[in-house]
């Protein structure tokens, strides 16, 4: 963008003029949080000032607060989120218990069949949000380069261009992983499945996150095991004091976690947590298996490092996919299945033999080519700014008791209201043309009435705006509502 040039005035040192200019055209949104500042060369050509006088200023906005630099990308506007309270950690009841996921269903298909749902409820990203364009051309490229093998029945583990990229990619996560070590999957919905099915038999008990991914309980429930909820934080994750309890006292199969902006918490373990955890399972000889679909899109500092990144003992069945951060649609997923790997890729080989060919290359084509980590870049300032948007029009629009999370990274929210039916905001809201993820259904137990999910995934515009003003009016109506009926009968006369 071009900034005209300053109108001197000696009231003022130069620098502090060029940073109120900066700053007005903050206020006037003409600069949004998340955007990127002229770099001091070309602002020091549009203003005719010197590079000093541009430094200064960028010194004297990011003192104020209102602009960070970011090392090697230069200066952006501050993402100036609203804070409002956080929810607190969850206390689930100590029971295992087997799954009932009807109301899940029930959810999954009012959320993904209903036409013009503004999607707020399922965990979606914006498909203009992925490099489809590129992909597409991807796509035809290797059909043209592999016409048989694209059409071939193919064994597991998968193709090995795309085994390779991935190999190189985990080492963002600080996993060091032979491409012979993973195994290519149908999105990280079937490499957990599979991770599950290869550590547990029918009725055992699987220690999970407490709210956990409602897609974990319909696994549990398919494959007839047991849950057991867990103390979880909605910014530090599972209770490693009470996973330490359970140890101790139960027979348990397995542990299943998101461990990086969890779903739908957005919590983040600290390394240190994950070391912990790595090494409390490995002393019970407990396997764990972990999904780090959201590890990539961290909004801030390095990406955060995966549990696996602290198994010596193969304990640790890691997945993750491509479906948040290139395309749902491709299906692409795999799985480090450590010392389970053989056994898993039999389950793979007897469900359904491979994931497709042709996606699995147009993949491993875009991975090498440099492209993932430019629109990684872009990708995360994308969610950042658009669950900023989110944060503020909650504070805005919803009542100040309610509680809203604050993840550092991903695309999901939590919000907690003390005194709102979940259930009935979900129905009252399909009305109006929103979904939205009603807590119960991230809970085995039913519980998390008071709460709900929404997704910044989606692009903001006037619409998404339009329906969070909805729904908490929606709140408001309902708790205004339930004052009325909890008062005395002479008060409700009047």
């Amino acid at each position: 963008m071009n900034i005209t040039p300053l109108e001197v005035t000696h009231e003022k040192n130069l620098y502090e003029q060029v940073a109120e200019r900066i700053h007005s055209l903050i206020q006037e949104g003409t600069l949004q949080p998340g955007d990127r500042l002229p770099s001091v060369r070309k602002l020091k050509a549009q203003l005719s000032v010197s590079v000093s006088t541009v430094m200064e200023a960028y010194r004297l906005l990011e003192d104020r607060g209102l602009i960070s630099v970011r090392p090697q990308s230069g200066y952006y506007v501050k993402l100036a989120i609203a804070q409002p309270p956080e929810p607190t950690e969850s206390t689930p009841p100590c029971d295992a218990s087997l799954v009932d996921t009807l109301m899940t269903f029930q959810f999954s298909r009012s959320s993904f069949h209903t036409d013009g749902l503004v999607q707020l409820g399922a965990a979606i990203p914006a498909v203009e949000l992925m490099p489809t364009a590129a992909l597409n051309r991807l796509m035809g490229q290797v059909l043209r380069q592999n016409p048989e093998y694209a059409h071939s029945y193919q064994l597991p583990p998968g193709c090995a261009p795309l085994r390779h990229e991935i190999a190189r990619l985990m080492m963002n996560s600080g996993c060091s992983i032979s491409p012979d070590a993973i195994t290519i999957t149908n999105g990280t919905m079937e490499a957990f499945y599979l991770a599950l099915k290869a550590v547990t038999q029918p009725g055992d008990t699987v220690v999970i996150e407490s709210p956990t991914y409602f897609g974990f309980l319909e696994t549990l429930e398919e494959l007839h095991l047991k849950a057991l909820e867990l103390p979880t934080h909605p910014r530090e994750g599972l209770s490693l004091e009470a996973l330490e309890s359970v140890l101790q006292s139960r027979s348990i199969a397995a542990c299943a976690l998101v461990s990086n902006f969890s779903n739908p918490l957005g919590s983040c373990m600290s390394d240190l947590k994950k070391k912990q955890l790595a090494e409390l399972l490995a002393q019970y000889e407990v396997p764990l298996v972990e999904d780090d679909i959201y590890g990539d899109l961290n909004f801030e500092g390095d990406r955060p490092k995966a549990v696996k990144a602290f198994d010596r003992h193969g304990l640790v069945l890691y997945c993750s996919s491509f479906s948040k951060t290139l395309s749902a649609g491709l299906r692409v997923g795999w799985c480090v299945a450590g010392r389970y790997q053989t056994r898993l890729e039999r389950v793979k080989w007897l469900v359904n033999h491979t994931t497709p060919p042709a996606n699995q290359l147009a993949i491993a084509a875009f991975l090498a080519n440099g492209g993932y980590d430019r629109h990684l870049r872009q990708l995360r300032r994308t969610y950042q700014g658009q669950m900023t948007r989110m944060i503020q029009a909650i504070c805005d629009d919803f009542p100040p008791e309610t509680r809203v999370t604050q993840p550092t990274g991903g695309h999901i929210l939590w919000l907690e209201i003390p005194g709102c039916d979940a259930m009935q905001l979900y129905k009252e809201a399909l009305r109006y043309g929103i979904g939205i993820a009603p807590g119960p259904i991230f809970s085995p137990s039913r519980t998390y009435g008071h709460c709900f999910r929404l997704n910044s995934g989606i692009l903001w515009n006037r619409d998404v705006e339009k329906a969070i003003q909805t729904l908490g009016h929606l709140v408001k109506q309902q708790l205004a509502a339930k004052i009325l009926d909890e008062a005395p009968p002479l008060l409700r006369q009047h």
